[in-house]
């Protein structure tokens, strides 16, 4: 499986995602990042993603939440 080059917007770490058949679609986009990382840990438990791949996802999806969280 080949290895993304570099994951730096919320349409990468979809298209990861979607490499593995994962569609999320929650209503929230809160409750939609908080289920890929959990999908996300799961892939790498299972080493079927790369360690810059989690991270690279995870830092991503943690910028892409600010927005939605409650002060």
């Amino acid at each position: 499986m080949p290895v993304v080059d570099q994951i730096t917007t919320v349409l990468d770490v979809k298209a990861l995602l979607r490499r593995f058949g994962i569609v999320i679609y929650m209503g929230s986009p809160l409750a939609d990042y908080e289920m890929w990382e959990d999908e996300l840990r799961e892939l790498y438990m299972e080493k079927l993603i790369t360690v810059e791949e989690f991270r690279q996802s995870m830092a991503v999806i943690q910028r892409a939440k600010i927005p939605y969280l409650g002060t």
